[in-house]
């Protein structure tokens, strides 16, 4: 695949090498904006025995989020909570009532109706992020989802694709098919409803070329956002008893730097990049134990870029 640079713009947010979640959100709002985590106490059809028992192999009990509620707790209660755990000064902030653990469209519309009108009746929301998979999105489910659009509110879909190798989704158990995420991506747009779409760097027996292709087939679909994960081992998971065994490698610091670094150069440049790397806390976190040290990784991540004198999109295609 021959790539040629289509772009000439390497100042995008705040003068970053790529368009940053936050960036966007402190120049939209002119004001911090916070993602406040909910369980909604929704489950999986890859747990629930519609698609499987065992779910993804990386997921914990706990879904994808990290130190959620009980789902037994009132929305409004965990916002609440999670609201004054990270308050520390009297500055004027805004929410974005994130439905993150499990599959958030995986309900009848008239329950899932209630959790969201819960989500964004929280005092000075201003979005909500509904985390879902491929195969939990159809025509009924946009419909409602779309009568939350209004002007200066961030209405986001998040849906967990992980990658565009059918062989990275069969190790990974994902339960859904390539095709099944591309469909979706495009049902969504349909609807004029962002979508923010997860990704797995490093995901054992995928090439170089097999990562670089998800990138370039990402900026060939409606997205509007990217969660950019390194493959991270959690206590309790199925991918952790795989870890023990030796069966798997994961990517140093210096590899997922440089993969990521070569990702976001093909990704298209209007994409907003919610997340560059995997975040777990030291009790949870079995390996990379470098992840623990976020802020001195992400300060690597743009000084490569800054040595590579590239950004995002530098190397972006606009046909494959």
């Amino acid at each position: 695949m021959k790539w040629k640079k289509k772009y000439n713009n390497s100042k995008l947010y705040f003068g970053k090498p790529y368009n940053l979640f936050g960036d966007y959100l402190q120049k939209k709002y002119s004001c911090k904006v916070f993602k406040v985590p909910i369980n909604a106490g929704l489950s999986c059809p890859n747990r629930d025995g519609t698609k499987g028992y065992r779910g993804c192999i990386f997921c914990s009990d706990g879904g994808s989020a990290v130190k959620i509620s009980p789902q037994n707790e009132a929305i409004h209660d965990q916002m609440n909570s999670i609201v004054k755990s990270f308050m520390r000064t009297n500055e004027y902030v805004q929410y974005i009532a994130y439905l993150q653990a499990f599959s958030n469209t995986y309900a009848d519309v008239s329950i899932l109706e209630k959790i969201y009108d819960s989500a964004v009746s929280f005092p000075d929301t201003v979005g909500l992020m509904i985390g879902t998979r491929p195969d939990c999105i159809n025509r009924d489910i946009l419909d409602l989802i779309s009568k939350y659009k209004k002007e200066n509110f961030e209405l986001w879909i998040e849906l967990g694709i992980q990658s565009m190798n059918e062989k990275s989704l069969k190790f990974l158990n994902r339960g859904h098919s390539v095709n099944e995420s591309i469909e979706a991506i495009n049902l969504i747009a349909e609807y004029n409803i962002p979508v923010c779409v997860h990704v797995i760097l490093g995901i054992p027996d995928e090439t170089w070329d097999d990562m670089m292709y998800t990138a370039a087939m990402l900026s060939q679909l409606p997205i509007n956002g990217v969660k950019i994960h390194h493959l991270h081992v959690i206590k309790g998971t199925e991918l952790e008893h795989i870890y023990n065994d030796k069966k798997i490698s994961l990517l140093s610091q210096k590899e997922y730097i440089s993969t990521l670094c070569d990702f976001i150069e093909r990704l298209r440049p209007d994409i907003i990049i919610h997340r560059l790397m995997g975040d777990r806390d030291n009790e949870s976190l079995v390996f990379p134990r470098w992840s623990l040290h976020k802020g001195t990784v992400l300060k690597v991540i743009e000084d490569e870029f800054t040595k590579r004198a590239t950004y995002q999109g530098f190397l972006h295609e606009e046909e494959i």
